[in-house]
């Protein structure tokens, strides 16, 4: 007889043989024990998890000619030594048809097997259609089945396997029992090929059974494929095949996580030499950038994983959610344990977005190394970014400005490391006054020795750790300045150094001295000033009079940070005269008047509000202005006391 792969060889034929799919053996069995038998079965899932095999062995309990609770058969397992059981196991049953609808998916192949199926089985209890890769059938050819699903004869069985059961028609799921497989877990294949490597009399140590169960991917069919290729390239130790991690990695072009393992160290100590060092032996040894970054991308996952289970560095904590999380062996789990002990979950979290973001621009890049080192050096990179709002929350915010203080951060956060406190005077310089260094790039430039003066700054007044020191101790790039209190640093300036715009320059300070306030201060502007300002504006600018007379006749107030303007405008109309050209336009001349970081807030009318306020003269040149110097308008005042309150220009600009 020919050899049989091992994924055919050792095919299940009972539902007790099929690994990880308890959910749907057990559930079929019962519906075989009580006899409730749909006419419909939709069976969908990952590849190679058994949901044809499932079909087979279910088309075998149901034209077994052994009745449950026999001898020959006492549970609703098929007996597998009736003829219906061996034609349907040896796939020659005439009554069991399996159609691969990849090919056959056309509307004639469709109404053909619907005019068959009117017809009785020749033999057995039922004639079964296995329709195996349905989501490939068209639409038309499901439209022409619906009508059989929906009142099909008493001896027909429908059964359809799928990967993508969305792409099946709701009209053809909802007549149908839809089982959803899982899976295979990790544990469970790792069971199964331990047991098919003692039967092919095999020698395999424990790591190249786990990488071979991992290498499967939830699918026990591509676990064994994989096991079938390494065998047939295993050595022979006294007649018998030897497998081991090695030789397996090898046949499938993977490098070991340790590789990883020390990318990621080399990381938390900020050395980028050996990080791309470390990248450059693997890509000379012939490894392809896409599967290093996509072994990269779940190593990082599974640390992130680690890290989000509490597993310890220790490998404690590997029970319970971890278990399930990572689907490893247990040696992994304790490497990806140590790689997630050296950084905080943000950090991994950011590391794993970096990387997809790798792996997918690889697939469409031209030079796929440089690429690849590039996402490894970003890695070394975001080590040494802070958050702005990191290092704006330790500035006071002023009184008036509408901005609250942020809520401190919980046990990880900024004040909880000693290099993050909060800033502290110094003994005065004998010079000019020190401006602290903000930028988190200083360690990188010290550890290239980059001392060339930069204009108008002073040198940092403790000088960053080197770089290779580890993070916690060089996490703020705040300097810490004691004494006598120096030139306030704003936020503006330290978000301009930490996206590298240059330093601001600051004044420098006489010690003997204190600044005047009063001499440096300019004085704010009033409610009047922003509002002729945005007025004007709005005149100058075309078809937006409407817009700046109905400012002009509103109330301007500064007050809590906020320029409150009070419109006689309803709401509706507020929205229609100052529409989203004229806010702009608004906002731009308040931006330019000094209105600094006050916020603009139109308000509309009340009901009552026009009738109770006073009439505002007309501005000058105003629309109003001249609708109130026309003779009608007097006219139309003097006979009926009239009073103007909203006036629209709707003549054409020129």
């Amino acid at each position: 007889m020919a050899y049989q792969v091992l994924a055919r060889k050792y095919r299940p034929q009972r539902f007790a043989d099929v690994v990880g799919q308890d959910h749907v053996t057990v559930t079929l069995m019962n519906a075989l024990t009580q006899g409730r038998i749909a006419h419909g079965y939709i069976f969908s899932g990952h590849r190679g998890i058994g949901k044809t095999t499932i079909a087979r062995i279910l088309a075998m309990a149901l034209n077994c000619r052994n009745a449950i609770g026999s001898a020959a058969r006492p549970t609703a397992e098929p007996c597998e030594a009736c003829e219906s059981c061996t034609e349907i196991r040896a796939g020659n049953s005439v009554d069991v048809i399996e159609i691969d609808a990849a090919t056959n998916r056309g509307i004639d192949e469709i109404r053909e097997l619907r005019d068959a199926a009117r017809y009785r089985p020749a033999r057995d209890r039922y004639k079964i259609y296995i329709l195996d890769e349905a989501h490939q059938i068209t639409d038309a050819a499901f439209n022409a089945l619906l009508k059989t699903l929906e009142e099909p004869p008493d001896h027909i069985v429908f059964m359809m396997a799928t990967t993508q059961p969305e792409d099946i028609p709701q009209t053809v799921r909802s007549r149908c029992q839809h089982y959803s497989f899982h899976a295979v877990k990790l544990v469970d294949i790792l069971g199964q090929i331990r047991g098919i490597a003692a039967a092919e009399n095999v020698e395999a140590d424990e790591p190249a059974l786990a990488l071979l169960a991992e290498a499967g991917d939830g699918s026990m069919r591509d676990a064994l494929s994989i096991m079938d290729q390494a065998i047939a390239s295993a050595p022979l130790e006294d007649g018998r095949p030897r497998l081991d991690a090695a030789q397996i990695r090898e046949l499938m072009g993977t490098v070991p996580n340790a590789v990883f393992e020390r990318i990621l160290e080399a990381v938390d100590a900020n050395r980028s030499a050996d990080v791309i060092t470390v990248a450059n032996e693997l890509l000379d040894a012939g490894n392809s950038p896409a599967q290093l970054a996509r072994q990269c991308v779940r190593y990082l996952r599974n640390c992130l994983m680690a890290k989000i289970s509490g597993v310890g560095a220790d490998g404690s904590g590997l029970d319970g959610a971890a278990s399930e999380l990572l689907q490893i062996s247990a040696d992994e789990q304790r490497r990806a344990a140590r790689s997630a002990a050296l950084f905080s979950e943000e950090e991994l979290a950011r590391f794993l977005q970096v990387m997809l973001r790798t792996f997918d621009e690889l697939g469409y890049r031209q030079e796929q190394r440089f690429h690849f080192e590039l996402g490894l050096l970003k890695l070394v990179h975001l080590r040494r970014l802070l958050p702005v709002e990191e290092v704006l929350s330790r500035f006071p915010v002023p009184a008036g400005s509408g901005i609250t203080e942020p809520r401190p951060r919980a046990a990880a956060s900024v004040s909880a490391s000693p290099a993050l406190s909060p800033m502290r005077t110094a003994s005065p310089a004998p010079a000019a006054p020190e401006k602290p260094v903000f930028s988190p790039f200083q360690t990188d430039r010290s550890r290239k020795n980059l001392t060339e003066p930069t204009p108008n700054v002073a040198p940092t007044a403790a000088p960053l750790k080197a770089a290779s020191e580890p993070r916690h101790q060089i996490a703020s790039a705040v300097s810490v300045i004691e004494d006598e209190p120096v030139a306030e640093i704003t936020p503006v300036e330290v978000a301009a150094d930490l996206l590298g715009l240059g330093a601001v320059p600051v004044a420098a300070v006489e010690p003997e001295a204190a600044p005047a306030p009063a001499a440096v201060m300019t004085s704010a502007p009033s409610a009047e000033d922003l509002q002729r300002a945005a007025t004007d504006a709005l005149m100058n600018a075309k078809s937006q009079s409407s817009a700046a007379d109905a400012l002009a006749d509103a109330e301007w107030t500064i007050e809590g940070g906020e320029i409150r303007v009070q419109t006689e405008l309803s709401k509706t109309m507020l929205s229609v005269v100052v529409n989203p050209e004229a806010d702009k336009i608004v906002r731009a001349a308040l931006r330019n008047s000094g209105a600094g970081s006050l916020k603009l807030v139109l308000l509309p009318g009340t009901a009552n509000s026009s009738a109770a306020k006073k009439p505002k003269p007309a501005r000058s040149g105003s629309a109003q202005a001249r609708a109130m110097e026309h003779p009608v308008v007097q006219q139309a005042q003097r006979l009926f006391n009239a009073e103007i309150r909203n006036v629209i220009d709707l003549r054409d600009n020129d």
